[in-house]
């Protein structure tokens, strides 16, 4: 069952429509004709085998002890086939923990460096058939937008009845005779990123429409990441080296 969402346009005209996602054709099969391939995970080295307990044992330079003995074979364990697993957390000593580790927000500044450190909030979804998605007044042309932008999904927009076929073909058919994208959003004035599940990915949403006679496809594409080109680091004043005189 497709997904009501709640759409007000540029006219400030709301209504409910599905929101579908598209299915991307399939991708060619791995194998030769008629036998399909199987996808096997082996063991390649026990506890014992790994680098730092090796070069406790061995010394840091043990690359000829490998050659000469396989030190770093375990015939009990090496290339049994792993079925299911478990996800085991690790501390920093490589001991097990036997609780989940708190989860810590790092916010890293253009350039990389951390900024800050955070619990994390939950962010509620705000992308459902009650409250509604807005146009803004802010359009970009096709061929502007794919180099401000990098879009990892693409979710369409369909009528679920007459009404809402015309409502939506209004909306596609402005957008295809434009030739551009119309930014929309959450919120009381579109301003928000749309999230379409609690604690989900904050993203842009931007409408385009293709129009063929009486057939219209309108696309949400969303984008998570703009494209700018990064500023140049500036040495703080107070530790600026001072200039060489003539």
């Amino acid at each position: 069952m497709p997904k009501l969402i709640h759409v007000v346009n540029a006219a400030n005209r709301d209504a409910r429509v599905a929101l579908h996602t598209l299915r991307a054709p399939p991708g060619p099969r791995l194998g030769l004709p008629g036998r399909a391939v199987r996808f096997r995970r082996f063991v390649a080295a026990g506890e014992h085998g790994l680098d730092d307990v090796l070069a406790r044992s061995l010394g840091p330079d043990y690359g000829q002890q490998l050659v000469d003995g396989d030190p770093e074979i375990d015939t009990e364990i090496v290339g049994r086939e792993v079925a299911r697993t478990e996800t085991v957390y690790l501390s920093s000593e490589g001991e097990v923990l036997h609780a989940s580790p708190q989860i810590v927000e790092v916010l890293l500044d253009t350039f990389g460096d951390e900024r800050e450190r955070r619990a994390p909030e939950d962010v509620p979804a705000n992308v459902n058939d009650a409250l509604p998605v807005r146009w803004t007044g802010r359009r970009l042309a096709k061929r502007d937008a794919v180099r401000q932008f990098a879009f990892r999904r693409t979710l369409q927009i369909r009528h679920v009845d007459g009404l809402t076929y015309d409502y939506l073909f209004a909306m596609t058919r402005e957008l295809a005779e434009s030739g551009e994208l119309v930014l929309v959003g959450a919120g009381p004035r579109g301003r928000d990123p749309l999230v379409f599940q609690e604690n989900g990915l904050p993203s842009r949403g931007f409408l385009e429409g293709r129009v063929d006679g009486e057939r219209y496809m309108l696309l949400l594409h969303l984008s998570d990441l703009e494209l700018k080109r990064p500023k140049e680091r500036t040495a703080d004043a107070g530790n600026a080296e001072p200039a060489e005189g003539p």
